[in-house]
């Protein structure tokens, strides 16, 4: 009996391993929270708006972004989470389309002070790196996985389009460190203040007292996916507080 037990829970372990990383129950998993149930758009929102419109679906696991579905003349739909984070382990899957661009963000602010989430909020890139002429540039400041405009990866490990990459995300303003983890490997290390951080933003496209002058200056904020006229997909999205 001892023996058909061990087995089962041996097969159990051994299918498990194999599939793709599941939505996370906190009460059985530590401290994780998923942000997304899988078949709503509950705990998300249209930036500086109300609801999601019908341009993003959540079907059987997986958050799409369709920019066939746009209604007419209507052509901002990055959508944010209700709630706000400050130090967080974001741990997101991605699948891009065929030349395909688009991007995570963190700390994003809402309100009529800030018309954009990059207008505030610092962008992970997400891309089709063999496709997308963002990626052949020198230096690779918008590689997928880069600190869009800021850091370049230090390795390229993306899969290509049409496959799903995972990505964890770590910001700690405890330790004012943060980093980018792609497919297992960590492509990117930054600051998220100070010094070092200034010099970043200084010698980038977000070195416009008019147009950024916020960008990257709050320690709290809420998590984006974005809209940029490509089609996406994004599963397995949970959160860990630090």
């Amino acid at each position: 009996m001892k023996k058909i037990v061990f087995s089962i829970l041996m097969l159990g372990f051994l299918t498990s391993s194999s599939l793709p990383l599941e939505l996370t129950n906190p009460e059985t998993n530590g401290d994780w929270v998923s942000l997304f149930d899988g078949e709503t758009l509950t705990g998300w929102h249209r930036f500086n708006r109300n609801g999601v419109t019908p341009i993003w679906t959540a079907k059987d696991g997986v958050l799409t972004f369709d920019p066939e579905l746009r209604p007419k003349g209507d052509y901002i739909h990055d959508i944010v989470t209700d709630k706000i984070f400050k130090s967080f382990e974001l741990s997101i899957e991605w699948n891009i389309s065929e030349g395909g661009n688009s991007g995570i963000f963190w700390g994003v602010q809402e309100g009529e002070a800030h018309n954009k989430p990059y207008s505030t909020g610092p962008e992970i890139q997400v891309l089709d790196n063999e496709r997308h002429p963002d990626a052949k540039a020198n230096p690779n400041f918008h590689q997928s996985g880069a600190l869009y405009d800021l850091v370049q990866p230090k390795v390229n490990v993306c899969k290509p389009a049409g496959e799903w990459n995972h990505i964890v995300l770590k910001i700690d303003h405890n330790t004012n460190e943060g980093s980018v983890t792609l497919n297992g490997t960590q492509i990117v290390e930054f600051p998220l203040s100070g010094p070092e951080w200034d010099a970043l933003v200084s010698n980038s496209k977000f070195n416009d007292d008019c147009n950024f002058k916020r960008f990257g200056k709050f320690k709290s904020g809420k998590i984006g996916l974005q809209d940029h006229g490509n089609k996406v997909s994004f599963r397995n999205i949970k959160i860990r507080e630090l």
